[in-house]
């Protein structure tokens, strides 16, 4: 029998990752003018109000919070008072207050290379080979429509003039019991902020004509042939299902900095270690570490040393070297005798890369002004690119495969 997998996204109007954005929009300004930056900021919006606290330190560096907070807003597309939440007239307080002394006596050391984990924890990085990017299918999917679905918005679509910024998109996806591979796209959830309509039926039939006509073709069309092939007719398709979506955003709801650390990673699928991301500088390794672990997963993916692949990292704040490292390969592993097959490519991980914070940020070159993109859309799964001289989810790179695959035999 056949099983059942689903996965949600969210856009960039959601409440909660308006809230990541101005985070990482805060963290970026603050890199940008002091790449040593120590940087935990956390962000609250409502209607009307954003709160912005937490904790930093800088020898140089001034950032101008209420014009960074509402330069995201206005990005993000909330510039309209009848949203309930306008970049130009909702309120922003701060509450910023320098980083802790017994944090920072761990974290900053004399020999760069000895800097010590920001925190405790653990944290994971995941791969497997529904897709290209190496990423979950249901996932990739619910960021992909979502993505179209804002760049119909931020166009201005003729034909979807109504779109409002708040969104969400959730795929479920039939796989075989016995391959574990994915076989169609079962159903299909989109709720997308709108317009008033003058009437509530003739707007809940025009969305969802819009998104069977406009937006799901799209998305289709630009996927590889095997993933098209998934999208049959018999797919179940809910759009809108309270039949009316007008108040969203932080009028609709309150966002909250780190409330959606699933979609930002794997959509459920692989393990999480509960720290969220954004706000964070890299010397916090809930962020950096996840990307190290991240990179691994997705490099032994695509050096076929497995099929699927989850990565775990952990470490003792104050402390370099990882504590564990630990490897599931969920039985696909390609080499060795699977009895021991996954503490052996956790044990060559720790001999072939370094993965002490100082030396996870040079490699992704983490204290660059790269994280405003990472907050909406997922962390993972991103296309690297360099922009100005600067890398971009360099942990997306597949430069670690030539030094796996040597190491393995391949």
């Amino acid at each position: 029998m056949n099983y059942l997998f689903t996965s949600e996204s969210v856009s960039e109007g959601h409440p909660d990752k308006v809230a990541d954005q101005i985070s990482d929009s805060i963290l970026d300004e603050f890199l940008r003018q002091d790449p040593e930056s120590k940087v935990a900021v956390e962000t609250f919006c409502t209607a009307g109000l954003v709160i912005v606290g937490g904790e930093v330190r800088s020898d140089n560096a001034y950032v101008d919070i209420q014009k960074t907070v509402r330069n995201t807003i206005s990005r993000i597309g909330y510039t309209k008072a009848e949203y309930g939440f306008d970049a130009s007239s909702c309120g922003v307080i701060s509450t910023i207050h320098e980083q802790s002394a017994d944090i920072n006596r761990g974290v900053v050391r004399s020999c760069e290379d000895e800097q010590g984990a920001g925190d405790q924890g653990m944290m994971f990085g995941y791969a497997c080979k529904d897709t290209p990017e190496y990423m979950p299918l249901a996932l990739y999917l619910s960021h992909n429509l979502l993505n179209i679905l804002a760049e119909i918005r931020h166009k201005g679509s003729e034909r979807m003039f109504y779109l409002r910024p708040d969104a969400k998109a959730q795929f479920t996806i039939e796989y075989s019991s016995e391959t574990h591979k994915p076989l169609r796209v079962h159903t299909i959830v989109l709720s997308t902020q709108h317009d008033e309509f003058d009437s509530d039926d003739a707007m809940h039939a025009r969305i969802e004509k819009d998104v069977r006509e406009v937006v799901l073709p799209a998305l289709i069309s630009g996927l590889p042939e095997n993933l098209q092939a998934l999208f049959d007719e018999q797919f179940i398709l809910h759009v809108n299902p309270t039949g009316k979506f007008v108040i969203g955003g932080p009028a609709g709801d309150t966002g909250l900095t780190g409330r959606k650390i699933i979609v930002d990673c794997y959509g459920g699928h692989g393990a999480h270690g509960g720290g969220a991301f954004s706000g964070k500088d890299p010397s916090k390794v809930d962020r950096s570490a996840a990307y190290a672990a991240r990179w691994l997963a997705k490099n032994l993916v695509a050096a076929g040393i497995a099929d699927e692949c989850l990565v775990q990292l952990a470490y003792a704040i104050g402390i370099a070297e990882p504590v564990s490292i630990f490897v599931n390969s969920y039985g696909t592993a390609h080499i060795g005798d699977n009895a021991r097959t996954d503490a052996l490519i956790a044990s060559k991980l720790r001999q072939l890369f370094d993965l002490r914070p100082a030396a996870i940020i040079r490699r992704f070159g983490l204290k660059n002004p790269i994280y405003s993109p990472t907050a909406a859309y997922g962390h993972f799964g991103r296309a690297p690119y360099i922009k100005d001289g600067i890398q971009f989810f360099g942990w997306e790179k597949l430069d670690a495969v030539p030094i796996l695959k040597e190491a393995f035999g391949g």
